[in-house]
This record gives structure tokens, sequence and C-alpha cells, in this order.
């Protein structure tokens, strides 16, 4: 299979060539030329397998022929060796906990296999990598435990100082070794384009650079699994079941995975893309015209401050457009279609918090703000239907991380303080490794120089 980018000035490339670089050398972001379809009874027979093997069949279609199917059964099994409880909240109503994982975050579904697969490649072609990462929030701790202390890996992730929670921090500031960590006074999107810059620099063409945001196709190709596992373990087999699920979103690598689940021949009925008050997408799919936020509104879903979503280029091109890394649309999507398969609606901090006091009161459900916003959503998508029908509709909201990374929210909306998982456990009182920089590119590349040992 070959990958295409976003931007259409690239050459295609292998599933490896694409996971390596990370980001297309025009600024693109890469999509598979042709995207597999999976038949309706296959899924229907994911009801009866673990998660690893629903995993390993959805996956191995799009690297057949690069990697050997017993090395990567082998590959998924290692990966995902925990739960993903499917718990039942009212009706057919259902949230999909995708915080179990090593960094209680879904960013281990993506980063786990992302790292595996990266070590295979590499230590096939005796090769190294400097992976660069921008982080609002969980995909730094996910992507810091996927690949700490690999020889042959090393990770520098950037921050904005002042808009992830200190336990979400600590999870990534206290490993060390090939990790490491930086601190900007700026915001996500800040961030994420000094990581851009660096890719399509000539003075660091001598790095082997990669990223593992949701840039990178070896984030996207994992996060379609979750999708399949929830509709095969919750289909009623009497009826002919379509799903709703909604996804709180950010940077839209989830909703991505989702959407490309859909066109491999998922029975969705409808995507909900739930973001905070950072609106563009739910404007854009309103109107037709797309504005990025900047700067990017502080909300107290943090993880999900994204003024500009670096996967919109790819939900443009599946829909037929053309959108560069700046946001310009270069072709208009077919929207029309679009707003057949998505809906999308923008929650407050104010309908957040009321959103985590409801969920827990009325039904004993607790939800951190991200998955807050994703249940909003869903509820908000409800009422647009007749009452009978939203009532036996199979829904599955997201939750994309622990309650207890964002304990002072929760504390004070509902006075109480989460349990720990066991991967948060200790955590407070481990010491941090940081380092501050200045926001401006120049700043970024003087440090990749300086310490990168290649």
């Amino acid at each position: 299979m070959k990958f295409f980018s976003t931007n259409l000035k690239a050459e295609p490339v292998s599933f490896s060539q694409a996971l390596l670089k990370g980001q297309a050398p025009d600024r693109g972001l890469y999509m598979p030329e042709k995207i597999p379809l999976i038949p309706l009874q296959e899924i229907y027979r994911y009801a009866r397998m673990p998660y690893y093997e629903i995993a390993y069949n959805i996956i191995r279609r799009f690297l057949e022929g690069e990697i050997g199917d017993q090395e990567l059964f082998e590959l998924v099994k290692d990966a995902y060796d925990y739960d993903v409880p499917l718990e039942h909240v009212c009706e057919r109503k259902y949230i999909m906990r995708l915080d179990q994982g090593p960094t209680a975050s879904f960013k281990d579904f993506a980063a786990r296999m992302m790292g595996r697969l990266m070590q295979y490649y590499l230590k096939r072609e005796n090769k190294k990598l400097l992976i660069l990462t921008a982080t609002s929030g969980d995909t730094g701790s996910a992507v810091a435990n996927a690949f700490y202390g690999l020889d042959n890996i090393e990770i520098v992730v950037l921050f904005p100082r002042d808009e992830v929670t200190p336990r979400q921090r600590k999870q990534m500031t206290t490993l060390g070794k090939n990790v490491r960590i930086l601190a900007l006074d700026a915001k996500f999107d800040d961030c994420q384009a000094l990581v851009k810059q660096a890719f399509s620099d000539p003075d660091l063409t001598h790095l082997p650079l990669s990223s593992a945001n949701s840039i990178n196709i070896g984030r996207l190709v994992p996060q379609t699994v979750y999708y399949f596992y929830a509709f095969a373990k919750l289909r009623d087999p009497g009826l002919v079941d379509r799903i709703v699920f909604s996804v709180p979103s950010g940077n839209f690598g989830d909703m991505m995975g989702g959407v490309l689940a859909m066109k491999m021949g998922l029975p969705v009925r409808k995507f909900v893309i739930a973001t905070n008050a950072n609106d563009e997408f739910p404007n854009y799919l309103c109107s037709g015209h797309y504005n990025k936020i900047e700067p990017s509104l502080n909300c107290i879903s943090s993880a999900m401050n994204v003024g500009h979503p670096s996967n919109l280029a790819r939900l443009v091109s599946l829909y037929g457009g053309v959108m560069d890394e700046k946001g310009v649309i270069h072709k208009p999507a077919d929207l029309e279609s679009m707003k057949k398969e998505i809906w999308a609606a923008s929650i407050s901090d104010t309908q957040t918090r009321e959103t985590i006091a409801a969920a827990y009161l009325k039904y004993g459900t607790l939800l951190e703000p991200h998955g807050a916003v994703g249940w909003a959503g869903l509820m908000d998508y409800l009422q647009t239907m007749p009452e009978s029908e939203a009532e036996n509709q199979l829904c599955i909201s997201l939750e994309t991380a622990h309650p207890a990374k964002f304990p002072e929210e929760i504390e004070k909306i509902l006075n109480i303080d989460p349990e720990l998982p066991p991967s948060l456990e200790g955590i407070d009182h481990l010491q941090e490794h940081i380092i501050d920089i200045d926001n401006n590119y120049e700043a970024f590349k003087e440090y990749l120089l300086l310490t990168s040992n290649f």
C-alpha cells in the first residue's frame, strides 16, 4: 500500500517510509491511496475476539507485504495488554473508557503500537531516530513512555507550560534518559508549528527527524481499531445496527481514526465531533468557511485547546478537497457529504462542568473534562432526533483520559478526589526534568543542533 501527501506535492511512499518520516517533505500529511474495505460479516465476528486480535486483523491491511503476519501479531499482542471497558450509562448509551493503558490516556493505543513498529523497522535497517512531538497534555506522556529507555530513539517533547495539569506534566518530566521535555510560554499550536518547521528546515536534514504526533500515519492507523471493537461488542445481532460515536476533539487525530474506520466499512450513522470553545471546525462545517483561532482559547479540557487541527487536512482530503498545513483551502471539500456523516458541537467550560456533575449525580458515571465534552456533544445531537429514535439508538462517547489526571476540576465540581490508577501512583513525588526555551524557532533549532547526538 502506498501513502500520498495531502499537499499532493510529494512522491507516494510505503507505510514504513511514512511512519519513519512522520510528515511528508511538502509539509502535507500521509494518507492511504486506497482505503481497505472490511466485510460486514468479518466485523460481526470481532464480537468473539479479544482486542489485540481485532487490532491485528485491521492493522495488517495497511502493512501487507511490509511485515510478516506472525511478527505483526506478536507486536500487536504485546502492545494491547490492558482492558478497554465499555461502561453502560443508560438505555443504549455507553462510555468507552480509553484510559486503562500505561499512561491512562487514549494516546496509549497509538503510541504503543507506533513505538513497536518503529522499533521493528529501525532494527531491521540499523537506524536511529530523533522524534519531535508537541503535546497539549497526553500525547507527550504516552509517547515518552512508549519510547522510554530505547537506545536507538531520542524523544524531544514540547509543551505549553501553563496548559497541562501537574499530573499530565509529571508523567513525562519525571522520566529522563532518552526523553527530553521542553516547556514554552506558548500555546499548543505554537509548539506544533515549531515541530513542523523543523521538518522542512534544510539545516536539519542531517538529523533523522520523525514525529509521534497524530500527524504521523503510524498514530492514525491504530486508532481505527477501538471503533470496530466497540461496535462489534455492543451491537444487537437482532437489529441492523448503525452506531453513533461522539469524539471529543482537539487536533482531530482520534476523530480521523474513527472516520477512516467508517470509510473501511464500519456501520456508522453519525460521528459527533465535540470541541471545546475552540470552535473552528463547527463553524467550518456550518458555513463552509475555515478560520483558525489564533491564539487558541484556554479551556479546562486542555488537551483540546487547538485553534488549527493538523488532521483537518486529512478530513478535507477524504472528502475530495485540499487544505495545506496553514489551513488554506485550495480545493473545497464535499461539504454536503461531510454533513451527512458528521455533526459538530462546541461545548463551553460551563457546559463541561455541568455535564460532569449531571453524569455523576444521575448515573454514577465519572467523567473528566474531555470526556464530558464528548458526552455533552452526544446529548446535544440526540436532541435533534425523535425521542423514541434517540432512546433506541446505539451510542458510544469516548472517555479519553482518566479522571485522576484532573483532580482539581473534579474536586471543585463533585467534592471527591478520583482514585488513582496504578500508572499514576507515586508520581506526585518524583523529581522533574524540564528545559525552558523561548517560543521562537531559532531557539528551538539551536537547541536541536547543540544537543542531538547524531
